[in-house]
């Protein structure tokens, strides 16, 4: 009797597996991972928004004495406007990628992982006067990206200084 009930029960868990690993690898838009958009993104007073205290996120506007968070801002040369242009290019070189806002000082992109489609928040955003560009990358779901974002952003540095062409 214990052995059947076990059984049904290892049934019903495999049924559901293979139901939600279906949707996720014939979803093209949204996905039970990919949650809502953030409310909180976007420039407010020339500060992006601040990373949570998970390790999923990285910003140049972090404190540099955190390790965890912070990622040096990308410097520019010429315009607001053309950056603005070089990091939409970059953002749209990248697999996965779709810009979601594009203004004259930010950007705001969204990435999805190839497997399982969970989404992660890149914003971009130009200060003209000290020349760089400030970035935030940060998972929207879970905990621990596996360097995820960092390397992402560090992959659009690469781009705009032209160590990668696109």
């Amino acid at each position: 009797m214990l052995l059947r009930l076990l059984a049904a029960a290892l049934i019903v868990l495999l049924g559901a597996a293979a139901g939600l690993a279906l949707h996720v690898f014939t979803a093209t838009g949204d996905t039970v991972f990919s949650w809502k958009r953030p409310n909180y993104l976007g420039l407010k007073n020339g500060w992006l928004p601040r990373c949570k205290r998970t390790p999923n996120c990285v910003s140049s506007q972090a404190d540099p004495s955190d390790r965890e968070h912070y990622i040096a801002p990308i410097p520019f040369k010429g315009s607001a406007l053309e950056a603005m242009a070089a990091v939409r290019k970059a953002v749209e070189s990248m697999p996965r990628a779709t810009v979601i806002r594009h203004e004259a000082n930010y950007l705001y992109a969204e990435f999805r992982s190839k497997v399982m489609r969970f989404v992660d928040d890149a914003e971009f955003a130009i200060d003209e006067k000290a020349g760089v560009m400030h970035v935030r990358s940060a998972s929207r779901l879970g905990r621990r990206d596996f360097g995820v974002n960092r390397a992402r952003v560090e992959a659009v540095r690469s781009i705009l200084e032209g160590r990668v062409k696109t």
